[in-house]
């Protein structure tokens, strides 16, 4: 068992150079050292029984019930070529739906009278076949100024910039031929959707309720609404709502058909977006920047959040893409116009230098109140701009707003879009009411008829499990919640040698110290007086964060005798303080030293104590625990050495291209506890979601992967066991990448422990957490959410795999979120009820708050963890820069910093608590 003990790790290895490229001629040879294993990749695990535990309960589903009538049709698939007369492919988003249309209306006799069901991109499908399978057709569309952006309207090529505006402005409609190709693919039996509904799926299945969904899509893509995958908005004021800095939050609908084990049902949500405010360029400038006047307008940012974004223009109602800003004003801008009256010697038109401001004020004659003084919008190419005047532009509805929100943003957004439960209901029935989706042509010939109410399920309400706190005191929590009212935490800590550091000026840090000592006393946590507290000098309050924090660091050291053991740390801003992270990496990773920040305004009893909770977990202590795991007596994990990880990947905003994503792994310690959690966090390459870092093979000896780490601690920590279980929670994978999480990530966690041990094989539980579905339940007759402890593994779940959705928590506002589990893999041979309630139980361990969560608390801790090595390299100045609208490069294709290591003295801690 050598091998399971701690290894002092080297140094980190450099990363090798690329090998040499291989040359184009040589083939090459298969490696004979080792027999190639005939694995057999695993797919997710089907249901094995239903759960029977708990309160029975009547809940209904936002699922409305679809029949499929033309069972024995086939679906045939079509790909779609578009291009130019003159062979050049066309590349605009958008005008692929307008010339489809066009093909429509014009050839209808020659495609035999047939619906199309188009995605917009390259796919097109029909219900039976085309005549013919290939088809060819020009048709010609006046204006191509698409919905989604300007068709590149191309000028004659040898005019000056604003004499081909003017042509577009006299002639807004310029006619343009597409050739379009439409052949052939392949053939879908609508049977397959029947098949699937028995929990037979297939490529067949999940291609034909594609196509369902692409009908859906189309349906509202006609309408005008802006679609955002299988969510449309539409272009309606009553929808909108300002959430500051420019930007609305959109309300609008998801729409798309599961299948079930209730059959096939069409899954309507609300749904929310973010759009730029349409209206005057300039006004949304202000907004966006929250400037008093013009005057105060930052043009370089301003040019970064306006490329890419569509304008109308008056007085020709044009639309364009704004490519740009110009380098001068408009009253200085110059280019060049040619006369046409005038003619030189030789016959050429002249040529006349006019500024902008002047062309469209006294050749044009209109009138500019306030452009003068403003750069112009650039709507032509790089080499050859055109030039308009700020006011002239206004800014097209429903574009999106894919840059990451301020925090203020976030709350305004999530305070205006939240919806009691019975208002929900109310809203969605009305959206399928003006759906109209019977009257939809595609979805009339493949005989789809939907039911108008929400399908009923039958629920199971677990009981909440039983504390522990201090005092051997324990209790039952009341609809998801308990408190320490007059209890003791059960396993505090004590403070000692601990300080203050004060980076915020007003707060009284004496009183401050009182209360939190009386708070702790109140739950057994005993408190030392500070040993210092150390205020920050005025002159270096308008350094940079990391000036600051290098400053403070400098003046505790020289008066300081030792490291503290803790440090509370008073921040100026409540929220995202730029001090947060140099401040966290200076302390975990190289000082190793716990500290708690906190933003001293509201300080009542209750903050301090949610404060204590915090640091109590973070220095190796206890707030309260399951009854089940003091005696131990959890059902299958208590019986034999059981490791419970959880893995979450966050990403940069959509916005962000280059911002590394970060992975976190945390894993439970001490076992038979399953309350007590260590984390390990590496960054890897942007908007890759599964983890690469699990198992690292440095040499035959060394691994420098996250699993290996989590299990030499297991093992130290649980009286040198090795763990025969290991069950893994793993968040924010979308169905399709199911497959990889077993036959990728699992792999490397395998290959981890027979690189530790060859002859050890512990089994295998994987099961993955779902928040961002649309699958919500409501209390038949009653305005409350679901009660905490909600199961449902019925109806509406999988029609062959298995799955559950549980409400653990209280929903206190809007509508409760269920979290939707599947299990993929589970080797142990739980029962529905003991995984269930195994679950249930992990939404109770929470240290840092007295309620149920609604996720596992190891999923919790993972995202915490991410989130808060992700402050220690501020990524955000480089990712402003990146993109704003659209520019998305390939993921994993940047090298990526690394994460400093957290000291040895706080990385097996709670420090992300």
């Amino acid at each position: 068992m050598d091998s399971f003990e701690p290894d002092g790790n080297g140094a980190a290895q450099d990363s090798l150079p690329p090998p040499p490229p291989v040359p184009p001629n040589v083939v090459p040879i298969k490696a004979e050292s080792e027999p190639a294993k005939n694995k057999v990749a695993r797919v997710p695990m089907a249901r094995r029984g239903l759960g029977s535990k708990g309160q029975k309960i009547p809940i209904l589903t936002n699922h409305f019930q679809v029949n499929v009538g033309n069972v024995n049709g086939h679906f045939f698939h079509y790909s779609v070529s578009l291009s130019y007369e003159d062979g050049r492919p066309v590349d605009g988003k958008g005008v692929g739906r307008k010339v489809i249309d066009r093909v429509h209306e014009t050839y209808s006799s020659e495609l035999a009278g047939k619906d199309f069901a188009y995605d917009g991109e390259k796919s097109l499908f029909t219900v039976g076949p085309l005549p013919s399978n290939k088809l060819e057709f020009t048709v010609v569309l006046e204006d191509v100024t698409s919905n989604r952006n300007n068709g590149n309207v191309s000028p004659d090529g040898h005019d000056s910039p604003n004499e081909h505006d003017r042509k577009r402005l006299r002639r807004p409609y310029q006619s343009k031929a597409f050739r379009v190709e439409i052949s052939f693919a392949a053939k879908i039996p609508m049977q397959a959707i029947q098949n699937a509904l028995r929990g037979q799926e297939s490529e067949n299945s999940q291609e034909a309720l594609r196509v369902l969904d692409i009908i859906l899509r189309q349906h509202a893509a006609k309408q005008g609404c802006l679609l955002v995958r299988q969510s449309f908005f539409h272009n309606d004021p009553n929808n909108f709502a300002d959430i500051g800095g420019g930007v609305l939050g959109c309300r609008g609908f998801h729409s798309s058909f599961r299948s079930s084990q209730g059959g096939l049902s069409l899954n309507i949500d609300v749904s929310t977006t973010m759009i730029i405010r349409p209206g005057p360029v300039v006004d949304f400038l202000l907004a966006n920047q929250n400037a008093r006047d013009p005057d105060s307008i930052d043009w370089t940012k301003a040019k970064r959040v306006l490329k890419n974004l569509r304008i109308k223009v008056s007085p020709s109602n044009q639309e364009y893409k704004i490519t740009g800003l110009s380098d001068q004003f408009c009253e200085d801008q110059m280019f060049s116009l040619k006369q046409k009256s005038a003619k030189s010697e030789n016959g050429e038109a002249e040529v006349l230098e006019v500024t902008v401001y002047d062309y469209f004020v006294n050749h044009r004659n209109i009138q500019l109140r306030y452009s003068a003084r403003m750069p112009c919008i650039n709507v032509g190419k790089p080499k050859r701009p055109t030039y308009i005047p700020m006011e002239l532009c206004s800014l097209v509805s429903l574009q999106r707003y894919t840059k990451a929100l301020s925090t203020f943003q976030r709350a305004s957004l999530v305070e205006k879009s939240r919806q009691k439960p019975q208002e929900r209901m109310n809203v969605l029935s009305n959206a399928l009411r003006k759906s109209n989706y019977g009257a939809e042509p595609m979805l009339r010939s493949c005989g789809v008829s939907i039911s108008s109410n929400f399908t009923q399920v039958e629920g199971r309400v677990l009981p909440a499990p039983r504390l522990k706190v201090g005092n051997g005191e324990d209790f039952f929590p009341r609809n998801g919640r308990w408190n320490f009212n007059n209890k003791k935490l059960v396993e505090p800590t004590k403070i000692a040698r601990w300080v203050v550091v004060n980076f915020s000026a007003r707060c009284d840090v004496k009183s401050l110290v009182r209360d939190l000592i009386r708070c702790g006393e109140m739950k057994g946590l005993h408190i030392d007086p500070p040993f210092d507290v150390f205020e920050e000098r005025n002159q270096n309050r308008r350094s940079p964060p990391v000036v600051r924090v290098e400053k403070m660091c400098e003046e505790m050291q020289s008066k300081l005798p030792g490291a503290p053991h803790f440090v509370l740390c008073l921040l100026p801003d409540r929220k995202n303080s730029d001090l947060y992270g140099p401040w966290k990496r200076k302390y975990l990773a190289e000082f190793g030293v716990v500290t708690q920040c906190m933003a001293p305004t509201r300080v009542n009893d209750q903050y301090l104590t949610n404060l204590l909770l915090k640091i109590n977990a973070k220095l190796g202590g206890l707030n309260s625990m399951l009854a089940i795991e003091q005696t131990p007596s959890i059902p299958v994990v208590s019986k034999v050495p059981t490791i419970i990880l959880g893995m979450d990947v966050s990403h940069g905003s959509p916005g962000q291209s280059d911002v590394p994503s970060i992975a976190a792994v945390v894993s439970s310690r001490q076992w038979p506890l399953i309350s007590r959690y260590r984390a390990s966090v590496r960054t890897q390459s942007p908007k890759v979601e599964m983890i690469d870092s699990l198992f690292k093979r440095v040499s035959d000896t060394e691994d420098e992967g996250i699993i290996r780490e989590l299990l030499l601690d297991f093992y130290t920590s649980s009286g040198k066991r090795k763990p025969d279980q290991i069950i893994i929670f793993r968040d924010g994978v979308s169905e399709s990448q199911f497959n990889q999480v077993l036959n990728i990530e699992l792999d490397q966690i395998i290959e981890a422990c027979k690189f530790l041990d060859e002859a050890w094989n512990p089994k295998f539980v994987v099961i993955v957490a779902q928040k961002n579905h649309h699958t919500k339940f409501f209390q038949q007759g009653s305005p409350d959410n679901v009660p905490p402890g909600t199961v449902i593994d019925n109806k509406v779940c999988h029609p062959r795999n298995n799955d559950f959705y549980l409400c653990a928590h209280a929903g206190m506002i809007g509508t409760t979120r269920p979290t939707h589990y599947h299990v993929l893999l589970d080797q142990i041979g739980f029962s529905a009820d003991d995984l269930q309630e195994l679950v249930h139980c992990l939404s109770y361990v929470y240290q840092r708050s007295t309620t149920a969560i609604s996720v596992v608390a190891p999923i919790c801790y993972a995202h915490l963890a991410a989130s808060q090595l992700g402050t220690f390299m501020k990524f955000e100045d480089a990712s402003e820069t990146s993109s704003s609208h659209g520019g998305v490069t390939a993921p994993g294709a940047v090298p990526v910093p690394q994460l400093p290591k957290l000291d040895q003295k706080v990385c097996n801690s709670m420090f992300f608590c």
